[in-house]
């Protein structure tokens, strides 16, 4: 049996040398360094997504208005060499409910490609959007006219005139797009 005070066989306890252990360390490092690339990686993604959105309500707000077709005044010009086809384009639009004011061959000078072109003023820049509903594929074109008369010029694409149904579903997804903004 030892006594108090006697020694046992246990070696003394070292005192530490003050080296922390390279492990932990290591390990806390790594894990920040990860932290940091997940965090990164949110605020990314978070910027691209809100990137889209306006992206996508810049798009919706240059959506055609929905408006009456009975307030719009059109010119249907025919650029081709086919004849008639701007009588047959004017009988179509004045049953959707336009006013027809002039059927003629466009004598603008203007090389119309594709599907045909849609001009208009200052003025009528919402009719003209509205317009471009009836006439698929048909591009923009804004001159300087002071009324709000807008023309409807066939090129040689011209595919058809659309449909109510398809000025709807048009309407229809740009008035959903606009209350998603």
């Amino acid at each position: 049996m030892t006594g108090v005070g006697e020694r046992t066989d246990r070696p003394p306890v070292r005192a530490r040398s003050g080296r922390r252990p390279l492990p932990p360390i290591i390990f806390l490092v790594v894990l920040a360094v990860a932290a940091l690339a997940v965090w990164w990686n949110v605020f990314r993604t978070d910027a691209k997504q809100e990137a889209r959105q306006e992206a996508a309500c810049s798009s919706a707000s240059q959506a055609a208005p929905s408006l009456d077709p009975t307030t719009i005044d059109v010119r249907v010009l025919n650029a081709t060499d086919e004849q008639g086809l701007a009588g047959t384009v004017a009988g179509q639009l004045s049953s959707a409910g336009f006013i027809v004011d002039e059927v003629a061959n466009d004598s603008s000078g203007r090389q119309v490609t594709g599907a045909g072109e849609i001009r208009h003023g200052p003025r009528g820049a919402d009719a003209a959007k509205y317009v471009a509903l009836y006439v698929p594929g048909a591009t923009d074109y804004e001159d300087t006219r002071a009324t709000a008369v807008v023309d409807v010029v066939i090129g040689p694409q011209f595919p058809r005139v659309g449909s109510a149904d398809d000025v709807a579903a048009a309407l229809q997804s740009g008035a959903a797009a606009q209350a998603s903004c």
